[in-house]
């Protein structure tokens, strides 16, 4: 594989951002030595589906990411390049750990700033006892953290992203989604406004589902999409009404304790509401293990990053007439506004559509 030329540019920028005083060594360090581990074990999936060596399952897996990947350029109008042509087995669960913190007594979420991306709300790890170690660290100082594993990320374009054995496995829906996610994020990155970036990226991957499933002609499978996704979409909003009301809280003039007494009976209350969602409902068993988990800010602020825009650019792509292009190049113009230009013209395409743009929280 030809990586010599694009890792020397990734460490001309590492260099360049440690000179400029923004980074620390370690931390782009182990980001350098994991990517690089990971495009040294891609390997081209038609060679994988052509060795009659290979394992026969991952071959049929294979065959259907081919075609799912060719759907995402010739039918969404995303990248046509040598991303998600490629498959490599990393031997862990996940690509990487992100860490995401918030004060205790606010649901902002903390950011980090890197080159390229700018600045953003979670920080990545190739190794999931860094990124316990270091929000261990800040927890120490007082914030509220949470560690996700994440079975992808995107290069941007600036490498051929491979197929990994930390999604491969999932449903076909799931590795459709999936890679029309993460290419949309070649289509346009704004550094700096993650709540942007990855409610668009949900987008795409929900109008790239409704069309792949319409182009295999499984309406019954697209019925229980849609299911699901209803009922993510319910878990969001009970999420969003008390992250709502902590920020209601956490703006008062009450004294700290007291704040942190509301900041308990609001968790309590989302407990509560949550097991009165689930009667009589099938479905929402699967946000147990989400609840499993102790409250903090920093989860409940996590889950509207993918979401919270997603109203606006719903009823964007409709004013396009669903042409993913022209939708594309509207995007594309927004995200040359500023971040407070954005917001307000995301709100206004919503509102003309009669959506509810959820802007609260991202400014």
């Amino acid at each position: 594989m030809q990586i010599s030329f694009r890792l020397t540019r990734v460490i001309i920028v590492i260099l360049a951002a440690l000179l400029g005083g923004c980074a620390n060594l370690a931390f782009y360090a182990q980001a350098v030595n994991g990517h690089v581990d990971l495009m040294r074990r891609a390997q081209p999936i038609h060679a994988i589906i052509a060795d009659p060596n290979a394992n026969a399952d991952l071959k049929r897996t294979l065959s259907t990411v081919a075609r799912v990947r060719a759907f995402a350029s010739t039918a969404l109008g995303l990248p046509d390049n040598r991303s998600y042509t490629q498959y490599a087995d990393l031997e862990r669960p996940y690509a990487v750990w992100n860490v995401v913190a918030t004060p205790e007594l606010s649901t902002r979420l903390k950011e980090w700033c890197f080159v390229q991306a700018g600045c953003v709300n979670y920080r990545g790890f190739f190794s999931q006892a860094r990124a316990e170690d270091y929000a261990r660290q800040l927890a120490a100082d007082g914030y509220d953290v949470h560690v996700s594993g994440v079975p992808a990320y995107s290069t941007l374009g600036w490498f051929n992203d491979p197929v990994l054995n930390t999604f491969i496995h999932h449903s076909e829906l799931e590795l459709a989604r999936l890679i029309f996610h993460e290419l949309a994020h070649q289509v346009i990155f704004v550094p700096g406004d993650t709540v942007f970036n990855e409610s668009f990226a949900t987008l795409v991957e929900q109008e790239g589902v409704r069309r792949w499933l319409a182009h295999n002609n499984a309406a019954a499978e697209y019925a229980r999409y849609q299911t699901r996704h209803a009922h993510q979409a319910a878990f969001n909003t009970l999420i969003l009404h008390h992250r709502r009301r902590l920020d209601a809280l956490f703006d008062t003039d009450m004294d700290d304790a007291r704040k942190r007494a509301g900041k308990a009976r609001i968790f309590d209350d989302l407990h509560a509401q949550f097991e009165l969602l689930k009667t009589g409902r099938t479905g929402f068993n699967r946000f147990d293990a989400w609840f499993a988990q102790p409250l903090n800010n920093a989860r409940l602020a996590r889950v509207s990053i993918y979401t919270q825009l997603l109203p606006a650019f719903q009823a964007l792509l409709a004013q396009q007439d669903g042409d993913m292009n022209r939708f594309f190049d509207a995007v594309k113009k927004i995200g040359q506004l500023s971040k407070t230009e954005r917001l307000h013209a995301l709100q206004r395409i919503a509102e003309q559509d009669g959506r509810e743009a959820v802007i609260a929280g991202t400014l």
